[in-house]
């Protein structure tokens, strides 16, 4: 499994938090939002990942525009943490990218590695 991190801030402590959260073996990689998204859109990556200050803006924008909204996911938003649950049904929905608030990233990374674990 590659995941790509992208967003605005924070990228290393979300990889760092990917590599431990995430499966044996699994591969991270740090880009800009227009190159992680475009890895997610042409396969070379299987999932995106990133934070910024509002969980949607920065961290997402770019893979919106790239892979398109219905395979994005607001994990989190500044007074809203994220929910376990609804980041399983985005997972098994097929989304692909995931943002969330820098803030939250301690919850949000691991919740979003654990739902992409249990699909696979």
């Amino acid at each position: 499994m590659k995941i790509v991190i992208g967003g605005q801030v924070d990228k290393k402590e979300v990889e760092e938090l990917v590599r431990k959260h995430g499966p044996e073996g699994v591969e991270t990689v740090i880009r800009s939002d227009l190159e992680a998204a475009m890895a997610v859109k042409t396969g070379k990556a299987d999932y995106y990942i990133g934070a910024c200050h509002t969980g949607g803006g920065g961290a997402l924008a770019m893979a919106i525009a790239v892979i398109g909204r219905d395979k994005c996911e607001t994990v989190s938003m500044p007074g809203r943490k994220p929910d376990e649950e609804k980041i399983r049904e985005a997972v098994r929905a097929g989304k692909k990218a995931f943002g969330f608030t820098a803030d939250h990233k301690e919850l949000a990374v691991p919740m979003i590695m654990k739902a992409i674990q249990e699909l696979t």
